[in-house]
C-alpha cells in the first residue's frame, strides 16, 4: 500500500471520527435544551395555573404589572448567564448543567403569566408550531454551506434595537407598536435560530481538543433555548388568543 493511500485512509476515518463526534455534540446540545424546555414549561404550568402562586410574581389584577419579587425574579437569570459566561473555564460540567436547569426554571416563572392571558389551546398550538419552524430553521443552520457568522454583528444590533423598542412601548402601551415588534421579533430569533446552529457546530471545533466539550454543549443548549423561547413567545404575541 502507497504512502499516499495510507494518508488518504488516515484521513477518511479522521473526517469519519470528526462527523460522529460532531453529531453526538449536536445531539448533546439538543438534549439539554429539551429537557431545558420541558423545566420552563412544567414550572410555568404550575405557577401560572396556581392564582395563588402567580400573584406572588405578577399582578393578576385589572392594571398588571409585576411584583418585586418577580422583578427579582426576572433580574436572576441575567446573573446567571454572565456567571456561566464569564466562569466557564473555572465552573464544573455539573455545575454548568446544574446553572443552566436552574435558570430555565425561573424562566418558567417568569413566563407563567401566559397562562393568565391566553387560552391552554392557543399556548399548546403556538408551541407546536414553533417547535416545527424552530426545528427547520436549524436543520437549515447545521447544514447550510453559507458563512452566517458575518451576520453576528447585524443580529447583536438588531436585538438591541428590539429591547429598546419594547421598553419605549412600555410608555406607549400602543398595540400597534407591539405588532410590530412581535414580528421583528420572530424574524430575527428566527435568524438567530440558524446563526447558533452554525456557531454549535463552529463551538465543537473549537472544543474538541480542549476536553470541555460538556460544558460547551451547555452554553450552546441556553443560546438556542433562548431562541425557542423567545420566538415562541414574540408568535404567541401574534397568534395566540386571549381568554
Amino acid at each position: 500500500m502507497s504512502q499516499h493511500t495510507l494518508s488518504a485512509t488516515h484521513t477518511n476515518e479522521q473526517d469519519r471520527s470528526f462527523d460522529r463526534g460532531l453529531k453526538n455534540f449536536m445531539s448533546l446540545v439538543y438534549l439539554q435544551m429539551g429537557v431545558g424546555m420541558f423545566v420552563t414549561a412544567v414550572v410555568a404550568m404550575v405557577v401560572g395555573l396556581n392564582p395563588g402562586l402567580l400573584a406572588l410574581f405578577q399582578d393578576t389584577g385589572p392594571e398588571g404589572g409585576i411584583t418585586v419579587l418577580g422583578i427579582v425574579i426576572a433580574l436572576v437569570p441575567f446573573g446567571m448567564i454572565f456567571l456561566m459566561s464569564f466562569g466557564f473555564e473555572k465552573l464544573s460540567p455539573t455545575a454548568m448543567g446544574v446553572l443552566f436547569q436552574a435558570f430555565c426554571g425561573l424562566m418558567g416563572i417568569s413566563t407563567a403569566g401566559i397562562f393568565a392571558v391566553y387560552t391552554g389551546g392557543s399556548i399548546a398550538s403556538v408551541f407546536l408550531t414553533t417547535m416545527i419552524m424552530f426545528l427547520g430553521i436549524s436543520l437549515w443552520g447545521y447544514t447550510t454551506k453559507r458563512d452566517l457568522s458575518g451576520l453576528g454583528t447585524f443580529f447583536l444590533m438588531g436585538l438591541i434595537g428590539l429591547i429598546a423598542a419594547m421598553v419605549i412601548n412600555i410608555f406607549l402601551a400602543s398595540p400597534a407598536v407591539n405588532f410590530a415588534i412581535s414580528i421583528v421579533g420572530v424574524l430575527l430569533f428566527a435568524g438567530l435560530t440558524a446563526y447558533d446552529t452554525q456557531q454549535t457546530k463552529s463551538l465543537y471545533t473549537r472544543h474538541a481538543s480542549r476536553g470541555d466539550l460538556l460544558k460547551a454543549s451547555t452554553m450552546a443548549a441556553m443560546n438556542l433555548y433562548l431562541d425557542l423561547l423567545n420566538l415562541f413567545m414574540f408568535m404567541l404575541s401574534i397568534f395566540g388568543n386571549k381568554k
